[in-house]
């Protein structure tokens, strides 16, 4: 592959503050701030480019260029309560840059997404249904390769997470639907575990989830294959989701329950459960996290991690409000109801797709990741990013490790500082200790690393993201087939 050849012109920022979805929410409008960070990115990206003797690609790939990206979110937004520590000259130096935004943390994304671009899933009525859901979920890039959906297969997963991220670990993540048109059945999570192996060096450098959909007929049957063929390491459940449409509760629902037993029996205890985000079309109220506290409470003996943390796009995150619980807070109100102190206990909540959207929302991401920090503790969350969604999530780990909440932000509503050593035990070390992982297994000196040092010599990331654009874009796939996945 040429080098830049991805984006020759340097078009898209390296750091990527934009209206995209996951597919699962309405495309944002972006605010005037975010409007304005992008506007001052793009004129950084002009004006060091030519100072530092660069092409503008050139300039965009390197360290400086990320750096130039979030000192000007800093500039459009002077009041909020979190910002990044990054000066601005670190634009212009590229030793600078790097020194703020390169770090040697263990990081473990516990979300990942990708798609069999050859299953059965794309094909009957329920196909056209799914065909219909990435295609709105993925815009212009949701055609590819010769079977139509090569970018979203476990070889583009390898290539954004693993090449173009510092990720060391991930797990690849199930989505809701039918076992007959799930696009990530369990044995092709199992196949993309290999792929990702072969190129990592190491057999733990890649988990799976086994979907977990009690309420559909004959999946609490298939969980038993699911661990002995093929190994799962955890569950996913979407308590939204049901055959009819309607989901459940897990703290009072028999399905639930019956699926918990039989996660004792088969000695896979973990659980991760999508909470916040609804998916459209489906039932709202069961997207609520309001059941996770008790459901916790009820069973000691699992680990529930709530993906998403509750969150609820276009609710506005700001100081903890237990009487008009919207969003994040619907969550935490949920575990201290239950009796959860911080950094204790089997809830966890998951940063998947909401610290992507955060990013962009300095004032915001403050409040989020200080309510967390103060009510679940930094023992008690986990770095997820969605990808491969929004393509390669090294935007999102450059963004967190600079990310601070301010001094006033601290004493004023009693948030922890983000400290390096939480940024450590968030972005791998939780994650770790929860899947069983040897952080020191990982050492940077194996084959991925080497690949890795390959691939920085002739950095080449797309900086793409893929999700709809905006609530039309959204809306028109969702009507014409139903709005009902799976």
């Amino acid at each position: 592959m040429a080098r830049h050849d991805c984006d020759p012109d340097g078009v898209r920022l390296p750091i990527r503050i934009d209206s995209t979805s996951n597919g699962e929410f309405l495309p944002p409008a972006l605010t005037r701030s975010q409007q304005l960070t992008n506007e001052l990115a793009h004129r950084a990206a002009d004006e060091n480019s030519k100072r530092l003797g660069l092409g503008r690609r050139a300039f965009l790939v390197s360290s400086a260029g990320a750096a130039a990206s979030l000192a000007a979110c800093n500039t459009a937004n002077p009041d909020a309560g979190g910002r990044y520590a990054v000066p601005a000259e670190a634009g212009l130096d590229n030793a600078l840059a790097s020194s703020i935004l390169t770090g040697d943390e263990f990081i473990f994304d516990v979300q990942t997404h990708c798609v069999d671009p050859s299953g059965a899933w794309r094909v009957g009525q329920e196909g056209e249904i799914w065909n219909a859901v990435l295609t709105q979920a993925f815009g212009q890039y949701a055609k590819c390769g010769e079977s139509g959906y090569d970018c979203y297969s476990a070889q583009t997963l390898a290539k954004e997470v693993f090449l173009d991220s510092d990720t060391d670990a991930a797990v690849v993540s199930a989505l809701w639907g039918s076992q007959a048109s799930n696009p990530t059945p369990t044995d092709y999570a199992a196949e993309a575990r290999e792929i990702i192996e072969s190129i990592g060096g190491s057999d733990a450098r890649c988990l799976i989830h086994g979907g977990l959909l009690p309420n559909d007929p004959g999946d609490l049957d298939a969980m038993q294959e699911k661990v002995e063929t093929y190994g799962v390491d955890a569950w996913k459940m979407y308590p939204q989701w049901g055959p009819d449409g309607t989901g459940y509760f897990l703290d009072s629902s028999d399905h639930a329950a019956r699926a918990f037993e039989k996660a004792r029996e088969l000695g896979v205890t973990t659980i991760a459960v999508h909470k916040g985000v609804p998916l459209y079309g489906l039932e709202y109220e069961y997207s609520s996290p309001r059941d996770m506290g008790p459901a916790a409470a009820q069973n000691p003996d699992l680990t529930f991690l709530v993906y998403h943390s509750g969150w609820e796009p276009g609710k506005a995150e700001g100081a903890y409000n237990p009487e008009q619980p919207e969003g994040a807070d619907r969550l935490i109100k949920s575990r201290l109801d239950a009796g959860l102190k911080p950094n204790e206990g089997n809830l966890y909540a998951e940063l998947g797709s909401v610290w992507r959207y955060h990013m962009g929302r300095p004032d915001e991401a403050a409040h989020l990741m200080g309510k967390l920090l103060k009510y679940f503790g930094e023992d008690r969350i986990m770095w997820g990013t969605d990808s491969i969604w929004f393509g390669s999530p090294q935007d999102q780990i450059q963004a967190f490790r600079a990310f601070e909440i301010s001094e006033e932000y601290q004493e004023r509503y009693g948030y922890p500082a983000l400290t390096a050593e939480a940024k450590r035990k968030i972005f791998g070390l939780n994650g770790a200790r929860v899947y069983g992982l040897d952080p020191a297994e990982f050492a940077r000196t194996d084959s991925l690393e080497e690949l890795r040092a390959d691939n920085r010599l002739e950095a080449n990331p797309s900086f793409a993201t893929y999700g709809p654009q905006n609530r039309r874009d959204f809306l028109s796939l969702w009507s014409e087939h139903r709005g009902r996945p799976g």
